[in-house]
């Protein structure tokens, strides 16, 4: 008897419904042994409250194309991990003795780096587990892509799309928030596929004055309107060469909503232009997955299943130059993947006149 565990943690996306597919298929199709599937509700709530239903394959049936999860998702910080609950459970040792209850041979978890970090501390704790890279930022560290980012970069490339046309029927300045607090993968993919003017994202500080230039330069051309697209986590050179907790201090005095109403503000009292704010938010997390995200979320659970029935745990799947390969937990956790400033594509794209505000 073969019994495996799966479940979905942290942030939704797109793929995550693909993934878990690609894995039942696979350990149905091709176990030469009996199997059983544990799905736990609501992320590592369910492993640690025993909350799981027995699942069968018509219950993977129709779901490649649904977003979302089936499992249902929750956050639990790993840095909370030695905290019990509030009813006073102790999360590390309930997770262990439920997975021991149910006799697993393997526990999936999906899940970005949060979630690896929790992934890697149950492997310490001697249970078989085998992380997928899922998160619509693409910030986890030791695979080229995660699920959830095709599909988020289309959402959002969408929302730039739209805004082209009012933008430009009235001539204004738009500013578009996009997902992205720590990492800029969203915006910057986003912001180069949608046409944007302007693109600022947290590995590149900017400076105001160079964002209104950019913004005038386009006038000057003839340009009626303008896109700025901002990452939620956008900062200035200024607000870079604070200490963290001074930089903490100064968003959680924050009047207004985020970054992004900021910036349009300052814009608009430099130029004079008429400016807009809009902000995708959480639709860049729902909706289908794209045909990439169905195809690399496939790839994971077909890769990560395999392995399981090879006998091989404790690893993260993961993309590295188009290749399915294996990465250690302990080399993952902890780690985010940030843009490299100085890559191919920030090059080009500031090659094509695109501003980061840096220059």
């Amino acid at each position: 008897m073969l019994r495996i565990g799966l479940l979905t943690s942290g942030g939704d996306c797109q793929a995550l419904n693909a993934t878990m597919r690609g894995i039942v298929k696979t350990v149905l199709n091709n176990a030469k042994e009996k199997v059983e599937i544990y799905g736990f509700e609501d992320g590592y709530q369910g492993l640690i409250y025993g909350r799981y239903r027995k699942m069968e394959w018509a219950d993977f049936s129709g779901v490649l194309t649904k977003g979302g999860t089936i499992l249902g998702t929750s956050r639990t910080p790993f840095k909370m991990l030695d905290t019990p609950e509030a009813d006073g459970v102790e999360k590390v040792p309930a997770m262990v003795a439920n997975y021991r209850k149910l006799k697993l041979d393997c526990l999936f978890m999906l899940g970005g780096n949060g979630s690896t970090k929790t992934a890697n501390r149950l492997r310490q704790e001697g249970l078989n587990v085998i992380a997928l890279p899922k998160t619509i930022d693409n910030d986890t560290w030791g695979t080229d892509m995660t699920f959830g980012f095709p599909s988020a970069i289309d959402v959002a490339t969408r929302c730039i799309d739209d805004i082209h046309t009012t933008a430009s029927s009235h001539g204004r300045v738009f500013v578009i928030e996009i997902m992205g607090h720590k990492v800029g993968w969203i915006p910057l993919y986003a912001g180069v596929a949608g046409g944007a003017d302007v693109i600022l994202i947290p590995e590149i500080p900017y400076d105001m004055d160079n964002v209104v230039a950019a913004i005038e330069r386009r006038e000057e051309k003839g340009g009626r309107f303008a896109i700025v697209v901002v990452a939620e986590g956008a900062i200035s050179r200024e607000e870079a060469a604070m200490k963290k907790k001074a930089y903490k201090a100064k968003v959680a005095a924050r009047v207004k909503p985020s970054v992004a109403y900021d910036i349009a503000e300052e814009i608009a009292a430099r130029t004079g232009r008429e400016v807009r704010v809009a902000v995708p938010g959480h639709t860049q997390r729902g909706g289908a997955p794209d045909a990439q995200d169905r195809i690399f979320a496939t790839q994971c659970g077909v890769e990560a299943a395999r392995a399981c029935l090879e006998g091989q745990f404790g690893f993260m799947v993961a993309q590295r130059a188009g290749k399915m390969v294996r990465v250690p937990l302990e080399d993952v956790a902890g780690k985010l993947k940030y843009v490299d400033p100085d890559s191919d594509l920030v090059r080009e794209a500031k090659l094509l006149g695109i501003s980061f505000g840096d220059e």
